[in-house]
């Protein structure tokens, strides 16, 4: 093209589909000149240079990315990231469904192999003995426990186990701690129930409930006598002797406190919830284990997280104490010198004075104050901070049954770690006293 201006031969490139470059070549100004289009760019090279004047301009052709081009491409980036999203979220929900799955069917294949192994119960016998899970007898930790009446006439208990996380382990720690074994001292389960999510455990009913709301103070109409309290005593060292010495595997149940202790219609003792039991070989010698249980009742090792069944010896006492004291081992309701029944119960020692934390609302024991005394010392020998000085429970049934004598050298400083245990610095630490009218296990 010839005798044109820079726009027109910018133009004439921009109307031609294959024209990729202009080369405007002028003499004394832009608005007179030569176009050459090419329809690529390395053609430019074909020109000679002696022929171009050296007043030219080049014109690339290049492509225009508008604002629609650009969001195309940034839906097409999300659109993408969101599909790979939702893919990987199908993959691990299926992934997830199908673990439950094989869960499940592990379990019933585990419970079917349990010797021993209980009554079977369906959801809706369950559902039908406790008039639609109305008749709440109590909740704790790990559920709510529903008094039941089945079809022979016989009361139950049933615990209905929350949590997901907690559920599996719990119910089979008490199936398998409880399923094969039978004492008068332990609550017997008479059966269980697993179906869909729902984990329940049929033990039997003990119509006094449990031994806190029998011990601890308050405007109390009953109160029990020391007879009955060496009664108790004896039932639970029982009960903890036979799960540690006489199963066939050792069970250290973890949990010993007054609210698992249930009461019968005649005040027998039976030892409850093995919801956090663990099972250890005859030869082992102590396990490793999370620590568990409920605060104030804590052995000083649960700090190593290596224990034994001297936990269970170490909670005991704490128990024991609380019964003859009749009070908790940390009651705030208390003058603040007397917050840390062990702080007490050590004092106590040191002055002679022991008789002063008796049970002020029982009469009968201060007439019984020489056996309180001894029992006070079968506490002392519970509470040892080296739990390889701490007694047996088969040990400590001797001597409630006056065939042995406690230990005559003893160490009284019972408080020295409980401040720097998980205990009660805090009263929001305290496992909460949910309503004491249990009737079952929790």
């Amino acid at each position: 093209m010839n005798m044109v201006n820079m726009d027109t031969c910018k133009q004439a490139c921009l109307d031609q589909c294959s024209c990729k470059a202009a080369l405007f070549k002028y003499y004394a100004n832009i608005s007179s000149g030569d176009c050459y289009l090419r329809s690529e760019l390395l053609t430019m090279m074909n020109f000679n240079p002696n022929e171009i004047h050296q007043n030219a301009s080049v014109l690339i052709k290049v492509q225009n990315v508008g604002s629609n081009h650009l969001s195309r491409q940034v839906t097409t980036i999300i659109v993408a990231t969101i599909g790979s999203f939702v893919f990987v979220l199908i993959v691990v929900v299926m992934f997830v469904i199908r673990k439950r799955k094989r869960d499940v069917q592990t379990e019933e294949t585990y419970l079917d192999q349990v010797p021993g192994m209980p009554t079977r119960f369906s959801y809706e016998e369950l559902k039908t003995a406790t008039d639609n899970f109305n008749k709440k007898l109590g909740e704790g930790g790990f559920g709510s426990v529903f008094k039941g009446t089945l079809e022979d006439g016989s009361k139950i208990a049933v615990k209905c186990l929350e949590g997901l996380a907690q559920v599996k382990k719990s119910f089979l720690a008490e199936v398998e701690s409880v399923g094969s074994i039978h004492h008068v001292n332990l609550v017997r389960l008479h059966g269980f129930c697993a179906w869909k999510s729902q984990r329940l455990l049929v033990y039997e009913f003990m119509s006094n409930g449990s031994l806190d709301q029998w011990i601890y103070h308050g405007d109390r109409e009953h109160v029990l006598d020391w007879k009955c309290r060496k009664k108790i005593i004896l039932d639970i060292t029982k009960g903890l002797s036979y799960l540690h010495e006489d199963c066939r595997q050792k069970i250290i149940h973890l949990d010993i406190k007054p609210q698992n202790i249930l009461l019968d219609n005649d005040f027998n003792a039976k030892v409850s919830d093995f919801g956090l039991s663990k099972l250890i070989d005859r030869n082992q010698s102590q396990v490793m284990t999370t620590m568990r249980g409920t605060p104030g009742y804590l052995a000083p090792e649960w700090l190593s997280s290596f224990i034994t069944e001297k936990v269970d010896v170490y909670s005991f006492g704490i128990v024991l104490l609380e019964i003859l004291c009749g009070r908790r081992n940390f009651d705030r309701s208390q003058p603040e010198e007397s917050w840390y029944l062990l702080g007490i119960f050590e004092k106590c020692w040191e002055q002679g004075t022991l008789l002063d934390i008796v049970d002020k609302y029982s009469e009968d024991m201060q007439a019984h104050s020489t056996q309180v005394v001894e029992m006070m010392k079968v506490v002392s020998w519970c509470l040892q901070t080296d739990f390889k000085r701490r007694p047996s429970m088969s040990t400590i049934v001797k001597v409630l049954q006056g065939v042995m004598k406690v230990e005559a050298y003893l160490d009284y400083n019972f408080s020295r770690l409980r401040r720097h245990d998980t205990t009660i610095e805090h009263e929001e630490d305290l496992t909460p006293l949910l309503p004491s009218v249990l009737s079952g296990p929790r």
